[in-house]
């Protein structure tokens, strides 16, 4: 039985690559490179830890720290996203439609929390989330289903009573490897590629979501 419902952000609840992309370029330009938005596609999935890491390794600059390299991207990010994000189409009715179930819903992503809690923000949801989880607080991220199995824990649920959605590859295969029921909800672009054969249901977006698929993976 399904008891709990775990929502991806970025690519799922809201469009945040052009936020990452803007946010990169004009932060890694302070520490002297110059950054082109095909760059920026490259480490598409990354934490930021990786893509700040990356980078260092191949232009290494003066001054500002790695850590103070994140934290400037994080808070530029989050000034986007609190004054331009809009929510993906039927973001709002798909996490009803969870609640209307009884299932406990949360969020968790590869961002940042201070990201997490700035989207949840901007889009008022802050009432309809038992549990928000980021995977800057494990070890390592998704592939790795830690992200997915500590959210699971903290809603007090089993992870193979949950059902994630998921936009992303990587994604997918860390709510596989948590045991859990995946509902993917790649981009146009992607939805094609037969690896996301191996979720439980492939949706175009979550507008395509009803009360009769939840209960179909139930």
């Amino acid at each position: 039985m399904i008891r709990a419902a775990i929502f991806d952000m970025d690519g799922l609840l809201v469009n945040s690559e052009p936020f990452w992309r803007k946010a990169e370029m004009e932060c890694f330009a302070k520490v002297g490179i110059t950054l082109s938005e095909d760059d920026c596609r490259e480490t598409m999935g990354f934490r930021l830890n990786e893509v700040v890491a990356l980078w260092y390794s191949r232009q290494p600059w003066q001054g500002a720290s790695l850590a103070d390299v994140e934290a400037d991207i994080i808070e530029t990010v989050s000034r986007y996203i609190l004054e331009e994000a809009v929510p993906l189409p039927g973001v709002s009715e798909a996490i009803d439609i969870c609640r209307k179930a009884g299932l406990k819903t949360a969020v968790a992503s590869s961002s940042p929390m201070k990201l997490i809690e700035s989207v949840v923000k901007r889009f008022d949801l802050e009432s309809q989330f038992d549990c928000l989880h980021s995977a800057q607080h494990e070890e390592f991220g998704k592939p790795h289903p830690a992200v997915f199995i500590r959210t699971a824990r903290t809603l007090g649920v089993k992870p193979e009573e949950c059902v994630v959605f998921e936009d992303s590859f990587h994604g997918m295969v860390a709510g596989l490897a948590a045991r859990m029921r995946v509902i993917a909800v790649p981009a146009a672009e992607d939805f094609d590629r037969p690896e996301f054969k191996a979720a439980r249901l492939l949706l175009p977006d979550l507008r395509a979501f009803n009360p009769e698929i939840l209960e179909s993976v139930d």
